[in-house]
C-alpha cells in the first residue's frame, strides 16, 4: 500500500527554502492533506504490525507516538521553527521513554531512518545496563551479532564517557570496549524514495524484527 504522494518530500524541500510561519500558513491545507494526515495514517498501520508482538500497543492512541512538527528552539542558535521531516518513536512506553525506545521512525528527503535501542538513559539506568551486559556478555555478543542485525544496522552506536565509574568495568572494558558507551542505540537509513514505495510499511517493519534480540536485551536489563 502507497501512504505517501511525491509531494510528502516536495513539500519539505519546499519548506527547506521557507522555514518560517508565513509560508507555512499559506501551505497549511497542503500540509493536513499531504503530510499529516497520511503520516497519522501510517503510523496508526505501523503501530497496529507492532502490536502483533507488542500487544500493549493495540490499545494505545497512534497519534500519541508521533513528534511534533514544531522545533524547541527556545535555546537554539537556529529560530527556524519546523522540523524537515515527520518522525514518530512507537513504544508501549510512549515516545518520552528514551531508554527504551521502542521504534524510532523518521521520513523525509534526505532519508527514511529506522532506529532504535537504549538512546538516553539516567544514570542509574546506566549503571545497570552496563552491568548486565558485563554479567550476561554472550547473550549480549550474540544479540549483536544476529546476522540480520548486522547486515542491516551494523553495530551499535552512541556517545561515550573517556572513563568508567569502577575498577571492574575497566577491566572489561578491556574484552568489550562498547562497556564506554552511554547510549546504545541501532540507526539504519533507505534512501528518500523509499517514502513513496509501496513496500515501505513491510521494509520498516522487516528492519524492526532484524533487531528483536538487542531490543530484547534491553528490555531485559534496564530497570
Amino acid at each position: 500500500m502507497k501512504y505517501f504522494k511525491n509531494d510528502f518530500n516536495q513539500f519539505f524541500i519546499e519548506l527547506a527554502a521557507n522555514n518560517n510561519k508565513d509560508w507555512f500558513d499559506e501551505n497549511r491545507k497542503r500540509y493536513e492533506e499531504n503530510i499529516k494526515k497520511p503520516f497519522e495514517n501510517f503510523t496508526s498501520a505501523l503501530s497496529s504490525e507492532l502490536a502483533k508482538e507488542s500487544p500493549e500497543l493495540t490499545n494505545m492512541d497512534s497519534r500519541k507516538f508521533i513528534f511534533r512538527i514544531n522545533r524547541d528552539i527556545r535555546f537554539a542558535k537556529d529560530k527556524s521553527p519546523y522540523k524537515l521531516n515527520r518522525s514518530a518513536s512507537i513504544s508501549k512506553y510512549g515516545r518520552k521513554n528514551t531508554a527504551k525506545s521502542g521504534l524510532y521512525i523518521q521520513l523525509g528527503p534526505e532519508n527514511v531512518v529506522i532506529a532504535g535501542g537504549a538512546y538516553q538513559l539516567n544514570r542509574d539506568e546506566l549503571a545497570a545496563f552496563r552491568e548486565a551486559i558485563m554479567d550476561n556478555h554472550s547473550e549480549f555478543k550474540k544479540a549483536l551479532s544476529h546476522i540480520p542485525f548486522k547486515t542491516k544496522f551494523g553495530d551499535i552506536r552512541g556517545e561515550e564517557n573517556k572513563r568508567l565509574p569502577n575498577k571492574a568495568l575497566t577491566e572489561f572494558a578491556e574484552k568489550e570496549p562498547l562497556i564506554y558507551k552511554k547510549q546504545f542505540y541501532y540507526w539504519a537509513e533507505m534512501p528518500p524514495e523509499t517514502v513513496t514505495d509501496e513496500a515501505l510499511l513491510e521494509k520498516v517493519v522487516d528492519y524492526h524484527k532484524a533487531a528483536k534480540p538487542f531490543r530484547d536485551f534491553v528490555e531485559r536489563y534496564i530497570p
